[in-house]
């Protein structure tokens, strides 16, 4: 386990770090997620012994990093937010230089290094000066050196930053196979990162902790959790706004219009598929909403004189919307093009929670 309690680090007037705590157990992936300049590569740096607390104390299978660094040191692999390297070595020695500084010789040494090119697809190039390398497979060589000790800890500064799409997702399928025996803290300012491997997010902002808990619970704090995203066809849609402002359970309606996307969530449409989209924004243009009640949807209409209607229904604080707004629906006999359930948008917690506000 490690385990951080008021953690702070203070640079002349600046408190960088402001007395953070929290755990983190085998088996759990935590990120630790922020803006830049938050906080998240200084409380790196000090749970990993490269930089002392100004206060506080923090352990690593219960070695303080203070009073034994080198024991911390020994069980944690460490992936700064620069992969370290000497870029005039080839990765193949580069890694037999770390085995040695490791303290392992002969076989083990060599068997180490050649597990490590497999695991971190560095075969291809072991021969390879780091220095012509991508950013990709230098960050893959900044892998292998964190992993080579086999280390139960492993702390990742922007383990993906600055990488390709394909790369992104080879790093993040890494990470997920070692979180399942391995202790992994991991920095990013990212929120897709958190959402592919975390299975649990802290968020700082201005050095202090404002969030924790699993990505499903932080959604849960988005003003669109649990609201509704209706995308409706049909002949008569003239009081639908105003009708659907009248379901149990709905706080108010809003209008979403066609520069609007669709949900991250996913959605089913007319053939009963799911698929993932872009999350849709909210729209409260007063104009439009009352152009809505009014029945006023030129736009909207084809040539059968059918128009189109595409609303979010929020629910009271505590309610559930979608079985009654499902139910609404059925009984009016609206053609449904779209019923999305929304899940709640991480973007947004992750604004509020970070500028001051409330999520």
């Amino acid at each position: 386990m490690i385990a951080v309690e008021s953690l702070a680090k203070s640079f002349g007037s600046i408190r960088a770090v402001d007395s953070i705590s929290f755990t983190v157990n085998k088996g759990e992936i935590l990120g630790f997620l922020g803006p830049n300049g938050a906080g998240k590569s200084t409380t790196m740096k000090m749970i990993t012994t490269f930089l002392p607390p100004t206060s506080g104390s923090a352990k690593v299978a219960n070695f303080d990093i203070w009073e034994n660094p080198l024991e911390v040191r020994a069980r944690i692999g460490y992936l700064p937010e620069s992969a370290p390297s000497y870029k005039d070595m080839n990765v193949y020695d580069f890694l037999m230089f770390t085995a040695e500084v490791r303290g392992y010789d002969g076989e083990e040494r060599k068997n180490r290094v050649v597990r490590m090119l497999e695991t971190c697809n560095l075969k291809d190039v072991a021969w390879q000066l780091i220095d012509t390398l991508s950013k990709g497979y230098r960050q893959r060589v900044g892998f292998a050196q964190a992993l080579l000790h086999d280390p139960e800890y492993l702390v990742l500064d922007e383990p993906t930053d600055g990488l390709d799409p394909n790369q992104k997702q080879e790093v993040r399928a890494l990470i997920r196979r070692m979180g399942r025996e391995k202790c992994i803290i991991l920095s990013t300012h990212i929120l897709e990162e958190v959402e592919a491997v975390c299975s649990r997010a802290i968020i700082i902002g201005n050095g202090k902790i404002v969030a924790d808990g699993t990505p499903e619970a932080l959604r849960r704090r988005s003003k669109l959790h649990g609201a509704v995203t209706l995308e409706l066809f049909g002949a008569d849609l003239k009081d639908a706004f105003a009708d659907l402002e009248k379901i149990a359970g709905v706080e108010r309606v809003e209008l979403l219009t066609d520069e609007d996307r669709p949900s991250q969530n996913a959605r089913t449409g007319k053939n009963g598929k799911e698929s993932e989209n872009g999350m849709e924004k909210s729209v409260n243009d007063s104009k439009e909403a009352e152009d809505s009640k009014a029945g006023k949807y030129g736009d909207g209409s084809d040539k059968t004189g059918k128009s189109s209607l595409r609303v979010r229904l929020f629910p009271k604080k505590g309610v559930a919307i979608a079985h009654e707004a499902a139910q609404f629906v059925h009984q009016r006999k609206w053609e449904v093009d779209a019923f999305t359930l929304e899940k709640g948008d991480l973007n947004e917690v992750f604004y509020n929670l970070t500028r001051g506000g409330q999520a």
